[in-house]
């Protein structure tokens, strides 16, 4: 993306009952204007479109992504910037199975390719395709380019990929581990290589990604060897409201007393994480109970650090060693009460914390090790519009 002319590229993250937007310059890199809407669907709906330092809400019901979308659009036209220098539209989709491995172009082919997956990302899929025809409607005239969280997992090793149940059963739904938040996953990797000034080629590096969704992958010089994430968005780490692993027999003793599928599949991806095991899933509502002494909210806590470090131990080992390891998103950047017990943790490996540093508030990229640590400990903010916007470059650009 070096272009001197500013191309202003409309990137859209649609969720089951939201549309977050974002307007980039290519140029600047920096974006324009930015704005969500939230319960689609529900009633009560809600725009709020941010730019040039002012802030506009709108409340207005809205049924479904295409009443949304024309709404955002008549946003930018009321308030700006104009969306009629728009060269494309960026879409972050979350499941592209084993079709899509790298960003596309979309056309009505890929648009019936992603409902055909959308039973892999029940909750993720559908608001994506919503979003994709409700921009198409209202943006006929540019390129839509799908952007895939699985994609940059498309590299896992046959080993890592696949579960160990019958063979023709994963043939015939295409059972695999895919991986997710493969966006941020690529973009942090690249960054570490930058901040290190290390040639990414030979980087060893574990990256973290830490939200309210929770992954971590090994990357061997650029490449994503493993991840926690799998079949669904639902396995490994803990989550806000996400279990991460179980015991697969879970289910089935469940069922035995009287749940149902639906029922277990909503418990533990929306009742379960540290939501079910203290009732918050905000880590600074985490960290204000722990400190007002409840073991509930220090329990969950444990049990978060606990599972991240067994991931981290688990990919130092399937890396063969590690140059650095990095925290991203919004725990990962901000909650130095999580970060600081995993390294504490890890202090047999060679990990040291600089405490003060990992104690300092910063929205920029930096080091929380000492020098004496023989891994690079890093916070690096994630960007997953700016990469959005590049792979949308790269693939009108083709």
């Amino acid at each position: 993306m070096h272009s001197t002319v500013s191309q202003p590229i409309l990137l859209l993250n649609c969720g089951s009952s939201s549309i977050k937007y974002q307007l980039l310059q290519t140029d600047t890199q920096q974006p324009t204007a930015m704005g969500i809407v939230q319960r689609v669907g529900q009633g009560s709906s809600t725009l709020d479109h941010e730019t040039g330092g002012q802030k506009f809400h709108l409340d207005q019901d809205f049924a479904n992504h295409t009443e949304a979308m024309a709404a955002v659009v008549a946003m930018f036209h009321e308030h700006g910037p104009a969306l009629d220098e728009v060269i494309a539209v960026g879409h972050r989709t979350v499941h592209g199975g084993d079709t899509f491995q790298e960003s596309v172009l979309i056309d009505d082919a890929v648009i019936a390719t992603l409902i055909e997956l959308s039973d892999l990302a029940p909750l993720h899929n559908p608001p994506a395709i919503a979003g994709i025809e409700a921009a198409m409607l209202v943006l006929p005239n540019v390129p839509h380019v799908a952007i895939f969280d699985t994609a940059f997992f498309s590299t896992l090793p046959p080993e890592a990929y696949t579960y160990a149940i019958d063979r023709e059963v994963t043939a015939r739904y295409g059972i695999r581990k895919y991986g997710f938040h493969g966006t941020s996953h690529q973009y942090v990797s690249q960054k570490v290589a930058e901040f290190l000034d290390r040639p990414l080629s030979e980087l060893k590096t574990i990256v973290c990604h830490l939200g309210n969704g929770a992954s971590i992958s090994a990357v061997d010089g650029g490449v994503a060897v493993e991840t926690s994430m799998g079949l669904t968005p639902l396995a490994g780490l803990v989550m806000g409201t996400r279990s991460g692993d179980v015991d697969p027999g879970l289910h089935k003793f469940l069922g035995s007393k009287g749940m149902s599928l639906d029922d277990i599949d909503t418990s533990l991806n929306k009742q379960s994480g540290m939501l079910g095991l203290c009732g918050f899933t905000d880590m600074r509502d985490v960290a204000t109970e722990i400190a007002a002494g409840n073991a509930d909210a220090k329990l969950a806590r444990d049990v978060y650090v606990h599972r991240l470090v067994s991931y981290i131990g688990a990919y130092i080992a399937i890396l063969g060693g590690v140059d650095a390891v990095c925290f991203t998103a919004g725990v990962g950047e901000n909650a130095a009460h999580i970060r600081g017990p995993v390294i504490e943790r890890l202090k047999g490996m060679g990990f040291e914390l600089d405490v003060a540093a990992n104690e300092q508030r910063s929205t920029e990229a930096r080091e929380i090790s000492t020098p004496d640590s023989k891994v690079h400990v890093l916070v690096i903010p994630t960007n997953e519009e700016l990469a959005m916007a590049r792979e949308t470059m790269a693939v009108i650009g083709r």
